[in-house]
């Protein structure tokens, strides 16, 4: 029975140190596999024969212990480490490392959901992140606007050359000087055309009749005859200045545009863009004088004056000029001018001209009005928008109650209109030898193409487009266990959850406990090579001994077989 048990006990042993040999060979072969995580064996007593319980000590004796004789050896447990490996930094922006807690989520052809530390992840065709066995990497997308959609888990998708965004302008910072102690604007300028007459009277136009009579009813010259214009007749104006800068053009279409000379008028004035807001300084608009001229007073601010040259104002109808305007008045005032341009939703660039012209002046404050134009505005008007800023007697920016404009895209394909709010806070209003204000900063961009991502700690992917533009493609997910050694491992450096891992709580990173992303890493190996190797001596120096036992026990065996037939 004895022999017999210590052949058995041997042969445990061999099993249990071929075991470890296999452990070990795994750990050894896996020392280059990205997030791999090494294994150990745990082994336990299998069992013991009791000879003898022991007794309890008495009064005369002491007591005595248990004599016990064990069987050999068995598997315990074998527990895979899931200790962080040394991180590696490769440059490639889809290779990802997680450093602390947690796993990579993939989903796999068949549907399933596995879970990996191995980050080495590249773009598949169609653009959506993949690993090497090209299971699809999940995490968070983004809706329209670019906006993160948490909880919503899918696919990662990185569309490079592919993805194009534009976003429109809905804020645009001013920054500069205003002369402050400048002349006041108290008028714009004018300009007057020629006298004209009532073709069918002759007589000299006023401004009591002048605005309803009809263009097809007016002459340059006294006495009655043909009218400068007959309905059909287009009149163009192409070369207007304002401030030296240059007007878009319009046309008016006789008849149907309008008829009268308030049609015409009205119609000057939006094309000039001329802003008649109440309570801006001077008195602009459009009319007829009592001598039968017609009237353009506009804005106050030299850089606000009207220019109407010869040869800018024609018609197709009978006088290729039927208006010729000269100037009455001129404009005055501290003023100053720029032009930047500002996009709509589709990334169409928009020119805007802003004029900052000097309306008032008070013991321990100032205050300027902004003129905002643009010829890309759809309608025939090109104002956009109107509103004053004040500065205290330190020349600091105190507010503007209108800082905003809208410009209207009707019929462009873009939404309409387009809102943008001016930020004058960087402006101040001190003695300058001259005023001038630029746009710094606004938040719009033109249409631009996704050329590079970069993946953050945080997991968030953010898309850097040509335009210069920054936007957020979605988010990486990662998922932590209560008890990761519960996984189940399979092919693929992947795992599967197991009865005893808990469920799958996936989150973003650096969220609930779950580890922080390396991009440009991976994670390698964990595995110690040189304390593999001690694990390999001591494995087999046991397996040896293990059969030395055995080889043993047959001996003695034999040797009781000799005795038996003496």
């Amino acid at each position: 029975m004895g022999l017999t048990s210590a052949l058995y006990t041997g042969l445990s042993g061999l099993n249990a140190s071929q075991f470890r040999l296999d452990i070990i060979g795994d750990n050894i072969a896996n020392i280059n596999t990205t997030g791999f995580k090494g294994s150990r064996t745990l082994f336990q007593t299998q069992f013991a024969r009791t000879l003898s319980a022991g007794t309890k000590p008495g009064d005369n004796q002491g007591g005595t212990n248990p004599a016990q004789i064990g069987l050999g050896v068995n598997i315990g447990a074998i527990q895979r480490s899931f200790l962080p490996g040394a991180v590696e930094t490769t440059g490639v922006p889809s290779d990802l490392a997680i450093e602390g807690d947690g796993f990579f989520v993939l989903r796999t052809p068949e549907n399933e959901q596995v879970f990996s530390r191995d980050g080495s992840f590249t773009l598949s065709a169609d653009n959506r992140l993949i690993s090497a066995d090209g299971f699809f990497v999940q995490g968070y997308g983004v809706n329209s606007n670019f906006e993160l959609i948490p909880g919503a888990l899918g696919d990662v998708s990185i569309p490079l050359g592919v993805l194009t965004t534009a976003k429109a302008t809905e804020e645009a910072v001013l920054d500069g000087t205003l002369n402050s102690t400048g002349e006041v604007a108290t008028q714009g300028n004018i300009l007057q055309s020629q006298i004209l007459y009532d073709a069918t009277t002759g007589l000299q136009l006023d401004n009591v009749t002048g605005p309803t009579t009809a263009l097809t009813n007016i002459r340059s010259t006294a006495g009655v005859g043909p009218s400068i214009l007959n309905n059909g007749d287009i009149i163009r104006i192409d070369g207007v200045k304002r401030g030296g800068r240059d007007v878009p053009g319009e046309q008016f279409i006789v008849g149907t545009t309008g008829t009268t000379i308030a049609d015409f008028l009205a119609w000057m004035d939006e094309a000039t863009g001329i802003d008649t807001t109440a309570g801006v300084a001077g008195n602009p608009g459009t009319g007829v004088t009592a001598d039968g001229r017609l009237e353009l007073r506009g804005n106050a601010g030299t850089q606000n004056a009207l220019s109407i040259q010869a040869g800018t104002l024609l018609s197709n109808g009978p006088e290729q000029i039927p208006f010729s305007f000269t100037e009455s008045q001129a404009a005055n005032g501290e003023s100053t001018h720029t032009t930047f341009i500002v996009y709509d939703t589709l990334g169409s660039p928009i020119t805007v001209d802003l004029t900052m012209v000097l309306e008032e002046r008070t013991t321990g404050q100032s205050v300027w009005r902004f003129y905002a134009n643009s010829g890309d505005d759809s309608d025939v008007e090109f104002t956009i928008g109107t509103g004053t800023l004040t500065f205290d007697a330190n020349g600091q920016f105190t507010e503007a109650p209108q800082n905003g404009v809208v410009i209207n895209r009707v019929d462009s394909g873009a939404i309409d209109p387009l809102a943008i709010q001016f930020d004058f806070s960087k402006i101040s209003g001190l003695n300058t030898d001259d005023s001038a204000v630029v746009m710094s900063f606004q938040d719009g961009f033109a249409t631009g193409t996704l050329i590079d991502y970069n993946i953050g700690q945080d997991g968030l992917i953010l898309g850097t487009f040509s335009n210069g533009l920054n936007q957020t493609l979605g988010q990486i997910s990662v998922a932590t266990f209560a008890n990761p050694e519960g996984l189940l491992a399979r092919s693929n450096n992947t795992y599967f959850v197991g009865p005893n891992s808990g469920e799958a709580r996936i989150t973003a990173p650096l969220v609930l406990g779950a580890g922080k992303i390396s991009a440009g890493s991976l994670e390698l190996s964990n595995v110690d090579l040189s304390r593999e190797f001690i694990n390999l001596i001591t494995s087999s120096t046991a397996f040896s001994a293990a059969s030395r036992v055995v080889s043993t026990s047959d001996q003695l065996l034999q040797e009781l077989l000799l005795v038996a037939r003496r």
